[in-house]
């Protein structure tokens, strides 16, 4: 994308009333910077907001050593996105042009006026996002990544990136921005990498790595004490994260991949209250992880909960890198995940062309080329929909006779109609093709044997709760979900299920956001009779 598409509008003269002002002024002391300084720097800790009462400021590109665009800070304008609510590390650095005036006021100071003023809180939040949205489009971010298309390891950072909305740039091992990226940080010019900045190459990457890198796992510290701990970041989760915060409960969120669980997956909702023209299931998520983050909840991705104890105070929960914490109470919001067929070579190729979700990532990689889809429910519906825009073909493998008995009506009707979707029912893959990444899959259907070019496949089909890590503290029924009452109680004090974990749930998102809604109260109530038994 040209610069002169990324202007950043969003920094535009903010009204910040007088009385904003004023408390900014109490918190926070007058500082100066000299044309050239450095007031925010890529990948830095968020330690501090800045207002600019006098001078110009820009957001500069640390890989190009260039300016975003021509948009420019001024009086009344301030840095930030994001990042600052999380706080992961800074994804701009802003550099003073002119000689420059501001007020800086520290990140706890900032973050307890927005609680206490919602009107300034509104403005900041609303410029945050937007920025956010602005550099994940603008395709001009500090995290550079080269040769995702070739290299798995590159890839599933991609992955985790696009989970995360952590900004970053994208070149294919030979292009022109590879090479100019190669000859300017010192990386080989046929080798995948992972870049930050302009300075440093991450080697091996992984996900927890890069988490590390822009602060997402530095959220939880060992012996944190929370009121309530929410496993789980999808609606459910998500929802009860919002709502844990509006009643001033200390709540933390943790999930092991990403916010949004498998419903941001979802490339279109249309069946969400409010969103008549349909919203993607990462849209929705990302809105409820910024009104959570308002209301001062905690998020820890990606973290994973390995052991569950009972304690006096409420239970000691276990963190895979070893962290052990406190709550008062739980809410199981972990969903289910897609059953793995039983197919050789499957694992081999998860991240190399196998895939358990269609979004725009997955769909960039498979452009103008095949793609399968395994399951006959919405999810998969949804999906062979969203990658017929950019596969040559897609086919769509049903083991029924028919979609009537999982999809809705409207997808069915859509599929129909698409030239692009291929169905064949009563049928299933039995091989996978490839060298690094997959190339084929084998399709078993009533006309015997037949080899289908793949660059994607796409496996939606059955679902398994995540409750291992319960640790038997709670009753599941024979397929693993928890059993609960109406209240969402499990059969352990303290311990609230919501969401498609749940037996018996409805298996939808709007149940699961009034599930982890409602559940809150209950919490609220435990929460305050566990407080008042302390000494």
């Amino acid at each position: 994308m040209e610069n002169a598409a990324v202007d950043l509008s969003t920094y535009v003269r903010t009204p910040l009333t007088n009385a904003h002002i004023a408390r900014l002024r109490e918190i926070g002391e007058v500082v100066t910077f000299a044309p050239n300084e450095t007031m925010v720097a890529f990948g830095a800790p968020n330690e501090a907001f800045f207002y600019i009462l006098d001078g110009e400021a820009a957001a500069w590109d640390e890989v190009t050593g260039t300016r975003y665009g021509n948009a420019t800070l001024g009086p009344t304008q301030f840095t930030g996105e994001m990042s600052f609510l999380s706080g992961g590390t800074a994804q701009l650095t802003n550099r003073a042009i002119t000689p420059l005036t501001a007020i800086r006021v520290p990140r706890a100071a900032m973050l307890q006026a927005m609680a206490d003023i919602p009107e300034m809180s509104d403005i900041l939040i609303t410029v945050f996002a937007a920025r956010r949205r602005r550099l994940i489009e603008s395709g001009q971010a500090g995290l550079t990544l080269i040769g995702a298309e070739a290299d798995r390891a590159v890839r599933r950072i991609e992955a985790f990136a696009a989970q995360n909305r952590i900004p970053y740039r994208a070149h294919a091992i030979g292009s022109p921005e590879a090479l100019a990226m190669a000859e300017r940080c010192g990386v080989a010019e046929d080798r995948a990498s992972v870049v930050l900045g302009e300075r440093t190459v991450v080697a091996d990457p992984t996900p927890r790595i890069l988490a590390r890198h822009f602060g997402l796992d530095q959220a939880v510290e060992q012996g944190a004490d929370f009121d309530v701990v929410i496993v789980g970041a999808g609606p459910a989760g998500l929802a009860a994260g919002v709502y844990a915060g509006a009643e001033g409960l200390r709540a933390l969120v943790i999930d092991e991949l990403a916010v949004g669980g498998q419903a941001a997956t979802s490339s279109r909702i249309e069946n969400y209250m409010g969103f008549p023209t349909g919203i993607s299931g990462a849209d929705l998520c990302a809105r409820g992880e910024i009104q959570a983050l308002k209301f001062g909840t905690r998020f820890a991705v990606p973290r994973r909960v390995t052991g569950v104890e009972r304690a006096e105070t409420g239970f000691n929960l276990t963190l895979d890198d070893g962290v052990a914490i406190t709550a008062r109470g739980i809410v199981v919001a972990t969903g289910v995940q897609y059953r793995r067929l039983p197919i050789d070579r499957l694992e081999e190729f998860e991240g190399a062309g196998l895939s358990y979700a269609a979004t725009e990532l997955e769909a960039r990689h498979v452009q103008g080329r095949a793609a399968v889809v395994i399951g006959g429910g919405n999810s998969a519906g949804q999906a062979a929909m969203f990658l017929s825009r950019r596969a040559a073909r897609v086919h769509l493998v049903v083991r029924g006779a028919s979609l009537a008995a999982s999809m809705s009506d409207y997808l069915i009707e859509r599929i129909r109609k698409n030239d692009a979707i291929t169905v064949h029912f009563n049928s299933e893959i039995t091989a996978l093709h490839g060298a690094e990444t997959l190339e084929a899959v084998t399709l078993h259907g009533p006309d015997g044997d037949r080899r289908l070019p793949a660059a994607g496949l796409f496996v939606m089909v059955g679902a398994a709760p995540n409750t291992g890590w319960l640790a038997g503290l709670v009753d599941l029924d024979a397929k693993g979900f928890v059993l609960t009452d109406a209240s969402h109680a499990t059969s352990c004090p303290g311990i609230f299920a919501v969401g498609d974990v749940r037996a018996t749930s409805v298996k939808r998102v709007a149940s699961a956001v009034g599930e982890g809604s409602v559940v809150i109260s209950k919490v609220w109530n435990h929460v305050a009779a566990a407080n008042a038994s302390l000494p």
